[in-house]
């Protein structure tokens, strides 16, 4: 296996290839490779090459995807997210709150699951109020104590920040802003929680996968009107409803075009044996990622038919031995 590790957080994969060898993989089955796209074309012209497995912007994974199989490669690429919530009138507002926070700013925002957008449904709108009190008690900072930490670079706060003007020039309503407080540690990429709301889904905010601890916040009449703004998204990687109502669950589960579907579980990620998938524009590829899909997509399946009994080799058959 050859894993190209992101050149932004590169020490995470030098410490993942530490902890296979730790656990008893052998030197050279996980290999580490340092580069950019130049690097990443070079892997999948190889004809060694079998199958590649990509998570990263939509942008990426569909030119590696196309690449991939044009040679006749297996391919699975995880792509871009817009997860939603939708939360219904019925739901506890301090529990719907509290783990909508979460997951919306946890490692701030910069997660394939981050719950980045909610739609409340009629009077569910007083959630609000309690997600605006959870986000401001978060404390941002780098020590162990801190609930979120800075952005990546200095270039992701930037365009974190336009987005979030962009909402403001559009007509949302920005109800916490993350940008107007400074971090005692100045020049970090420090974006406090930001929340928007009031947004409309032709806006940059919801259109656009943020990336960083921005939630945004939609207003529906009623669960078919959340579910036709949920699955006119183009995105389908994880969509979740907070509810006490038995009929407005199995309805969501059913009808969302969702790859992960939660139930009062904000980002509905299990152990790994269920495998992670995606709809829409979130993944491309028939095979979804771990599990038991996971093992079919990295291995090559074979079949075995032998036989040990004497017989007179001078008999030919002509049938399949299985058919007799």
């Amino acid at each position: 296996m050859i894993f190209e590790r992101v050149p932004k957080v590169p020490s995470a994969s030098s410490r993942l290839a530490e902890l296979s060898l730790d656990a008893g993989v052998p030197p050279g089955v996980f290999n580490i490779v340092h580069g950019r796209r130049r690097t990443v074309e070079s892997l999948i012209s190889r004809d060694e090459i079998k199958a590649v497995s990509f998570v990263g912007s939509t942008e990426v994974g569909t030119s590696v995807y196309t690449s991939a199989t044009a040679r006749g490669k297996r391919a699975q690429c995880n792509l871009g997210a817009k997860n939603h919530a939708v939360v219904m009138p019925d739901a506890d507002p301090m529990q719907a709150a509290k783990q909508i926070v979460g997951a919306a700013f946890g490692a701030s925002g910069q997660r394939c699951m981050a719950l980045s957008t909610v739609v409340l449904v009629g009077e569910a709108a007083k959630v609000l109020d309690n997600l605006v009190d959870g986000a401001e008690s978060l404390k941002v900072g780098i020590d162990d104590n801190a609930d979120m930490g800075p952005v990546v670079t200095p270039r992701a706060k930037d365009r974190i920040e336009k987005l979030i003007q962009s909402g403001r020039a559009q007509g949302a309503s920005i109800v916490l802003d993350g940008t107007k407080r400074e971090h005692p540690e100045r020049g970090g990429n420090f974006i406090y929680p930001t929340i928007i709301d009031d947004v409309k889904p032709d806006m940059e905010v919801y259109k656009q996968e943020i990336f960083g601890p921005v939630l945004v916040c939609l207003r529906a009449k009623t669960l078919e009107d959340a579910l036709d703004l949920v699955n006119s998204n183009p995105y389908g990687n994880g969509a979740a409803i907070f509810t006490s109502s038995g009929s407005n669950a199995r309805k969501f589960e059913s009808e969302v075009k969702s790859g992960q579907v939660g139930i009062n579980v904000p980002i509905p990620l299990g152990p790994p044996q269920m495998g992670f998938t995606g709809s829409a524009g979130s993944m491309l590829g028939d095979l979804p990622f771990y599990g038991q899909s996971g093992v079919q997509f990295f291995t090559k399946p074979k079949n075995v038919v032998s036989r040990w009994v004497d017989q007179d080799p001078s008999l030919s058959s002509t049938v399949i031995p299985v058919s007799r």
